[in-house]
């Protein structure tokens, strides 16, 4: 997969690596939390941006949301610093019980859900690489799957809160596995490409607090079914080549206005 230099300089591979986040009149509209939280930030999130993520609440005794903001790009307990020399933006949720990033915040629990009015993934159909941007048909934000982490700077004693997003094979879905640019050396079926983990609004509490075997249940791509698609903008990218993409049949994408949208409308 191709990549980019991330915000510190490090390397981040191209999976789902920019995304636009709701304001916090969104967010509170939409998952009734954040009313009292004042803090800002940048709507559109590249990796290691500072941006919001919605949990379980810490420190209550009973359950409740609560909107944190943190750090796109998880910093595993065992990290010495937090500028990491490996990529934490994306998790791959067949490898969560096993890799030493995310096995502890997936045992104990810490998922969250990441608020997103759109994500973009690559399209390379046309020997190019043309973002697409996906949002919801029904107009609403999207409630992505993440796993949470706080970790504390042993030299200052600074707790700093971080997420990272949950990846799922896309090989089998007629409009995910059109994303990202394919391997010459593996076969169609095997191109392990990738997608977001969308929960939808009356599972976001049970991602949020049920035991991990009723958790992994909602790791799972989008549904295929009508009604349910989500709508897809060919973004600052090839106007005709995308018409062209759009020509072909996709029971799981609807063709929206393929205009060319400058960056500002979206942040």
């Amino acid at each position: 997969m191709q990549g980019f230099t991330g915000r510190d300089g490090t390397k981040v591979l191209a999976m789902c690596t920019r995304y636009i986040a709701p304001d916090v009149g969104d967010i509170e509209r939409h998952w009734h939390v954040g009313a009292r939280n004042p803090v800002t930030w940048v709507r559109d999130v590249f990796p290691n941006y500072q941006a919001p993520f919605i949990r379980a609440a810490r420190d209550s005794t009973s359950f409740e949301r609560e909107l944190v903001v943190g750090q796109w790009a998880l910093i595993p307990w065992f990290a010495k610093e937090r500028k990491l020399k490996f990529p934490t933006c994306n998790a791959r949720s067949e490898e969560l019980s096993e890799k030493a990033s995310y096995k502890l915040p997936w045992a104990r629990g810490q998922r969250c859900i990441i608020p997103a009015v759109v994500f973009f993934e690559p399209n390379w159909e046309t020997g190019k690489h043309i973002p697409w941007r996906f949002t919801r048909a029904d107009g609403e934000p999207w409630g992505l799957a993440g796993l949470w982490n706080a970790w504390t700077d042993k030299k200052t004693g600074e707790v700093v809160e971080s997420y990272t997003m949950l990846t799922i094979n896309a090989d089998a879905h007629p409009l995910m596995n059109r994303m990202h640019r394919p391997d010459p050396k593996r076969p169609p079926h095997m191109q392990d490409k990738r997608s977001v983990v969308p929960v939808e609004p009356e599972d976001v509490d049970t991602w949020l607090t049920a035991p991990v075997a009723e958790a992994a249940r909602l790791v799972r791509l989008a549904p295929c079914l009508p009604g349910s698609e989500p709508v897809v903008v060919i973004f600052e990218g090839d106007l005709e080549a995308g018409k062209r993409l759009f020509s072909r049949p996709s029971r799981c994408g609807r063709r929206s206005d393929l205009k060319r949208v400058p960056a500002s409308a979206c942040s």
